[in-house]
């Protein structure tokens, strides 16, 4: 296996290379000159490298040439390194010059260094290790700029043909693509209807659909079934080609190819009006054009028509209008041991298969449900998935390896490591860095190389499945250079890591480690119960990425850690640091800072502002920070400051409003002595979420209410607003509340909102209208509300709660959306509610139910996916029978420390029950729980589905 990075390493080091030449007059003469030689010799070696890099697996020769070829990369990037470290540290002296760029201010520095000498040598000693390693290039006979298939298939080409019983576990899956395949599809359709079978590889896709094209119903049910392995590069006119040998014969198919008959025309009139199923196995291609291309020669195909997809990449799954997408789940531990009784036992006497079946079972479980692994034969389909991957893939997933086996990835962390590593390809900004992490990672998403994947609010982690693991941790093992490229640190083996370019640790660290990985890019010290920052950290000059986040006993930054002047990401979350130095100011090419759970901060320096290619400053959880610095403007790049539970955040600076590229603020303060809501008129980029907190006094909040233009904020999703009222209840008072909620109004993309603490006697018109995508509402402790406008025209509306609300008294037809004048148009209301809360509500009284004659007219829906009612501590004296009779999918009624309905559900159960009929009474006494008030005399009723 090549080098699959090599060409993006090298494109980003000959452009370096090529800047300083250019741009750069005060260098040596002899300096620059070789600085010339190594850019034209770089790019002599990358027109090779696509033919390089699909070298036979197994040719030595060639890996240990590229093997070289990119540690000698990695140098020349160490050496550009030190140039901007030493240049760094001379204008940190007070040295006068201006820093343009870093390749440029080094250059311009060199004669009057200290070490230019040792950096002239060095790139004289790397050109001319550059200059062997060019002239071995010709001696393998690489053809330059050779423009081969990066998706050439190293996959068997599967058949129709399958042994049953050598199948386990599919029996369920199999039943449903059968039925899924037999039937029929909508009449105004046209074409064949489409269904792909995802999966990793190696989990049984291709079996799956063996197993379906020969059920007997299918045969009966279709007039023809063709099988074709796609695999290599999806061609149409071959396909045409295999479906027409397939159906006609070979003789016949020589005829037509004899005739010079286009064999795509002919397949249309082969098929047209004739119900067939075509499998097309192991599709790989993301061109449409070219499955268009082959589509719409076989829309001609008869009504019920099928065509039957397996890939390993979701995404060529949804490219290619899949009417469904069935996800192949891995196998249990049992049918696994099967498998592997099947194949290790084979022969075996029963009494010698019984000695063995604790350890053969135990054998299974490490299967983790894929069926390959039991067969022994899990490496062909995962090498086959991963050499369809672009290069630039191959090289992220492959760094994979460096995590602990079953271990959560963080996916923020992963893309900033290989943006650490120079693995992600860009026009050159720190954006499209970012954005292209995010890309990579999605793309071997869809293609299954990760699983189990967790959200916690805007954060992601995912696994590995220990196979996946184990194949990442072999495509480097099978290199000599593995250690140079990652490792999880062993302190045995200390002497070693000299070669190392990403430490991954989690265990005590050796004092003298960085005397030997000076080399590193990326260092993880996550959670390694470290007491302080280990000394001589400000040795690693070429150390990208730093996390010492979970190490809760460090309370100090040291100021050598500040001398890491490549640092692009820090991570110093959760650790028990009281304050930030200074010289943190120096660090002038960070990007991402994480300061996150921190609670002894109570301050930042005002040389953070001197980070001005800061996109991330993580400051959520630092609840004793009690103010920002005031140049925050000069943070001109920063996209990302969350700031959730920051409680004493009171005011920030009215700079803020000039950081226009704002993306994430999750926490504001407004009102008289806090920031002014007006500071964020200008911040239309805010997306995700965001809490304001808000002091209402007098006009002048009103005034900025209206400032803040909260609804030109498309692109926030979850929005919270939370008062703290300090005026009193006059005329006036209620006035200026009703002025500053109507300013208030959110945006209309909203998915979340929540508005708590209004003291205000009604709400804004603005809650039952413009918000179409409203999907989770919550009104809490809103104690001078009486009842609730309507809210049942809003059509995404999935979770409705109603919490605290003292002074609700009546729902009446109004939150319904009931007009008085139906005219027998159908009408829908809560169309999607499926889940409705009440708690706290002891004032609440009556829930005005609809008339027998709106409960049987078919035209009004109400509450039609209804799943889940709950009512809590209210005085509700009844439930609206005929309007709970509508919610047709009701299956829990959860009621609770309410004495009016728990009396009534408690000693006439029977009665009140019945009135709901569409749930049989018999299971209605199991899927309700009713549960007594704090009185001691009323019965206490407990029951689920």
């Amino acid at each position: 296996m090549a080098d699959a990075t090599i060409s993006v390493r090298l494109e980003r080091l000959a452009r370096l290379t090529e800047e300083s030449v250019i741009e750069d007059s005060n260098l040596g003469r002899r300096v620059k000159k070789d600085l010339r030689y190594l850019s034209a010799e770089l790019y002599a070696i990358r027109a090779v490298l696509e033919d390089a890099d699909r070298t036979p697996y197994n040719d030595r020769a060639v890996r240990n040439w590229l093997n070289r070829l990119e540690q000698t990369s990695y140098e020349i990037d160490d050496v550009l390194d030190e140039c901007k470290f030493a240049a760094r540290k001379l204008q940190i002296q007070g040295f006068k010059h201006e820093v343009r760029s870093f390749v440029p201010t080094c250059c311009l520095c060199v004669k009057k260094l200290a070490t230019s000498d040792n950096i002239a040598k060095k790139i004289k000693g790397l050109k001319e290790r550059l200059n062997v390693i060019a002239k071995e290039k010709d001696q393998y006979g690489f053809i330059a700029n050779q423009i081969v298939d990066s998706r050439e298939s190293v996959r068997l080409q599967s058949t129709s043909l399958v042994n049953v019983s050598e199948i386990h576990g599919r029996e369920v899956d199999k039943d449903i693509l059968v039925s899924q395949l037999m039937l029929s599809g909508q009449e105004e359709e046209l074409g064949p209807q489409v269904i792909s079978i995802v999966g990793m590889a190696g989990i049984g896709k291709t079996t799956l659909a063996q197993l379906a094209y020969n059920d007997d119903r299918l045969r009966r049910y279709f007039d023809i079934r063709i099988w074709i392995c796609v695999s290599e590069t999806f061609d149409p006119a071959r396909i045409a080609k295999e479906i027409v040998e397939r159906v006609m014969g070979k003789s016949y198919l020589n005829k037509l190819e004899n005739e010079s008959v286009e064999l795509l025309i002919y397949l249309k009139e082969l098929i047209s009006g004739i119900k067939f199923l075509l499998v097309l196995d192991d599709v790989w291609t993301e061109e449409y054009t070219k499955w268009t291309r082959l589509e719409n020669y076989l829309n001609c195909g008869g009504p019920g028509s099928k065509i039957l997809v397996t890939t390993s990449n979701e995404m060529v799954a949804k490219m290619i209008g899949s009417t469904k997408i069935y996800r192949l789940g891995l196998l249990s531990d049992s049918d696994c041991w099967l498998l592997v009784k099947k194949i290790a036992l084979y022969g075996k006497s029963r009494e010698e298969c019984e000695e063995v079946q604790e350890i053969g079972e135990q054998i299974a479980k490490k299967c983790k449900g894929l069926p390959l692994v039991a067969k022994k034969n899990v490496c062909p389909p995962l090498f086959s998935s991963y050499k369809k991957l672009s290069p630039e893939l191959q090289k992220c997933f492959s760094f994979c390896g460096i995590f602990p086996l079953d271990s959560k990835i963080d996916v923020e962390k992963l893309i900033r490591m290989w943006m650490a590593l120079g693995y992600l390809s860009s026009t050159g900004s720190t954006t499209d860095l970012d954005l292209k992490g995010k890309e990579y990672f999605n793309n071997l998403r869809m293609c299954f190389f990760f699983q189990d994947f967790e959200e916690y609010g805007d954060r992601v982690s995912c696994k590995m499945h220990h196979i996946m693991h184990e194949f990442a941790k072999s495509l480097r093992n099978t290199r000599s250079e593995t250690k140079r490229s990652f490792q999880t640190f062993d302190p045995s083996q200390v002497s070693q890591a000299k070669v190392y370019r990403s430490l991954y640790c989690q265990n005590e660290l050796p004092r003298e480690i960085f005397d030997f990985v000076t080399c590193i890019r990326i260092l993880s010290l996550c959670e390694c119960k470290l007491q302080e920052i280990p000394r001589g950290i400000e040795k690693l000059i070429h150390l990208r990425y730093l996390d010492l986040s979970g190490n809760v006993s460090v309370a100090k930054v040291p100021r050598s850690l500040c001398k890491l002047y490549s640092l692009q990401t820090l991570y110093l979350s959760n650790c028990g640091l009281k304050e930030i130095p200074r010289d943190i100011g120096n660090l002038i090419h960070l990007r991402h800072l994480h300061l996150r759970s921190n609670a002894y901060i109570k301050e930042l320096p005002e040389t953070i502002c001197n980070l001005h290619d800061l996109r991330t400053l993580d400051l959520a959880y630092c609840k004793r920070l009690s103010r920002l610095p005031k140049g925050i403007e000069r943070l001109v790049n920063l996209k990302d400051l969350p700031n959730d539970c920051t409680q004493i955040l009171y005011r920030i600076p009215q700079e803020l409003e000039q950081l226009t590229r704002l993306q994430k603020l999750t926490l504001f303060h407004a009102g008289r002595d806090w920031s002014k809501l007006g500071y964020l008129k200008k911040l239309d980029q805010l997306s995700g979420s965001l809490e304001l907190k808000i002091s209402l006094h007098d006009r002048e909040d009103v005034v900025e209410a209206r400032n803040a233009e909260l609804r030109n904020k498309i692109h926030i999703q979850r929005l919270t607003i939370c008062f703290i009222d300090a005026m009193g209840r006059t005329d006036e008072e209620e006035l200026l509340r009703n002025e500053e909620i109507e300013a208030l109004q959110p945006p209309p993309n909203l998915h979340y909102f929540k508005i708590c603490l209004y003291k205000g006697t009604q709400f804004p018109g603005w809650i039952s209208s413009s918000h179409n995508h409203l999907r989770v509402l919550r009104i809490d402790e809103c104690n001078y509300i009486s009842t609730l406008p309507c809210l049942g025209k809003l059509p995404e509306l999935e979770k409705l709660s109603v919490w605290r609300m003292g002074e609700l008294k009546f729902l009446g037809r109004e939150f319904l959306g009931i007009g008085e004048d139906m005219d027998g148009s159908t009408i829908s209301l809560f169309p999607k509610l499926k889940k409705l809360s009440f708690c706290d509500c002891p004032r609440w009284e009556k829930w005005e139910d609809i008339t027998a004659k709106e409960e049987g007219t078919a035209a009004l829906s109400i509450m039609p996916r209804l799943v889940e009612l709950e009512i809590k501590a209210c005085g509700l004296t009844q439930l609206p029978r005929r309007l709970l009779n509508k919610a047709s999918s009701l299956e829990h009624l959860t009621i609770r420390d309410s004495i009016h309905l728990s009396k009534c559900y408690g000693e006439k159960k029977d009665s009140c029950l019945k009135s709901l009929s569409h749930i049989p009474h018999d299971k209605m006494m199991q899927e309700t729980a009713l549960y007594g008030s704090y009185d001691s005399e009323l019965p206490t009723f407990y029951g689920y589905v």
